[in-house]
């Protein structure tokens, strides 16, 4: 089962890459720009979050897919990395997997030069993890 974490961080990588999110059965679309703002998601981002989490968005499915967030958030549903792409796709628990990655739309997608949609990141807990590793590496002798 996916948790809401690995939606919401499956949806963070999609809207990195212009893909919009459908709610109200399709009605309307949403795409928060930026999704990432330093070690944190952005305002716009967890707005809407907030919005396709609610009752009255009806029913939101990411653009150019066929499952809807609540089917995700569904025990039938995992999050898994693509075979073509590596990013976060949407595999069934049982049954027929999903006809194809969200990638499939996007012409210039996979782009090994180009930066990949990432998570917030906190730049002091990163540096904090390399100096304890310098420090222990020091400490024992040993490179890791």
């Amino acid at each position: 089962m996916a948790s809401q974490h690995q939606v919401k961080q499956y949806l963070a990588y999609w809207f990195q890459l212009g893909k919009k999110v459908l709610i109200r059965n399709g009605a309307e679309s949403r795409l928060p720009q930026p999704v990432v703002q330093g070690d944190r998601y952005s305002r716009e981002f967890e707005d809407c979050w907030k919005e396709i989490l609610s009752p009255d968005s009806g029913e939101c499915y990411l653009e150019g897919t066929e499952q809807t967030i609540e089917d995700l958030l569904s025990s039938q549903w995992e999050i898994e990395s693509c075979a073509r792409c590596s990013l976060s796709v949407p595999v069934k628990v049982a049954g027929m997997p999903p006809n194809c990655c969200p990638c499939f739309d996007l012409p210039t997608w996979p782009n090994l030069e180009a930066p990949l949609p990432r998570l917030p990141v906190s730049t002091r807990l990163y540096l904090l993890n390399i100096c304890n590793r310098l420090t222990h590496t020091t400490e024992t002798g040993n490179c890791e």
